[in-house]
């Protein structure tokens, strides 16, 4: 069965961290470039971070760049994205994908609040 599972989303202060992962089952990750988006309540889900297959390239959106890094482990199936000084404004559901593809997990939610 081919699958995305997210998982370490949470309730964080501001300026906060948290580290999300994404494990991949069902098809060869390690052929994929992976993408991190997230959506929050009553917004359209945006693109947040990309990374290439062997995972020597990335990139951000420039709401999240110098805070959040994203990270592979091809021996591990997993995608993973370290989230610091995290803001009121990240909260949403964030959801990791295979790109080019319809492979998407179910979401994992963020909560930035005091």
């Amino acid at each position: 069965q081919v699958q995305l599972v997210e998982s370490g989303g949470g309730l964080v202060q501001p300026g906060g961290s948290l580290r999300l992962s994404c494990a991949a089952s069902g098809f060869t990750f390690s052929d994929y470039a992976m993408k991190w988006y997230r959506q929050a309540a009553g917004k359209e889900r945006e693109w947040v971070a990309f990374i290439t297959r062997p995972g020597g390239g990335t990139k951000y959106a420039d709401s999240v760049k110098g805070r959040f890094t994203i990270s592979r482990d091809n021996a591990k199936n997993a995608v993973y994205l370290q989230m610091n000084g995290l803001k009121p404004e990240d909260t949403a559901v964030y959801y990791c994908n295979a790109d080019g593809t319809i492979i998407w997990g179910q979401g994992t939610q963020v909560t930035v609040s005091s």
